[in-house]
């Protein structure tokens, strides 16, 4: 779990972001895309606006190596390896405090659901006349 990694600093963040790494020769940004919201590769996430606790845990769970197995996974295990806790807050940070759609998505999806049910249960009543 990311809780007791120290407060991260959305401003350092972003300067890692960017920062190449040792190991790999790769920014966050150079597979993520800008703020982390175009990533290079439909099958690499978005990692702007996601929550800050998610993408810590998952840092953490690269940097250990407890999340390894695959290509991409050893990739990350390898670009995460050398990274402080605070540098795991910082990015933490500044990825989820990004713009993005992920979560207008699924407040959509929400909204979509919510109504559906309403329209089933008018219909169920109207039908019960």
């Amino acid at each position: 779990s990311s809780a007791g990694l120290p407060e991260g600093h959305i401003d350092a963040g972003k300067q890692l972001a960017e920062t190449k790494g040792k190991a790999t020769g790769q920014a966050c940004v150079d597979c993520h895309g800008a703020e982390g919201n175009a990533p290079i590769d439909p099958t690499y996430p978005k990692l702007g606006g996601q929550y800050h606790d998610y993408i810590a845990h998952s840092l953490q769970l690269y940097r250990d190596g407890d999340r390894s197995g695959s290509p991409t996974t050893d990739l990350m295990g390898s670009q995460a390896k050398d990274l402080t806790a605070p540098q795991i807050a910082d990015l933490a940070a500044y990825f989820g405090s990004r713009a993005t759609t992920l979560h207008a998505l699924a407040n959509s999806v929400s909204r979509i659901s919510t109504r559906r049910s309403a329209a089933a249960r008018s219909e169920r009543a109207t039908a019960s006349w």
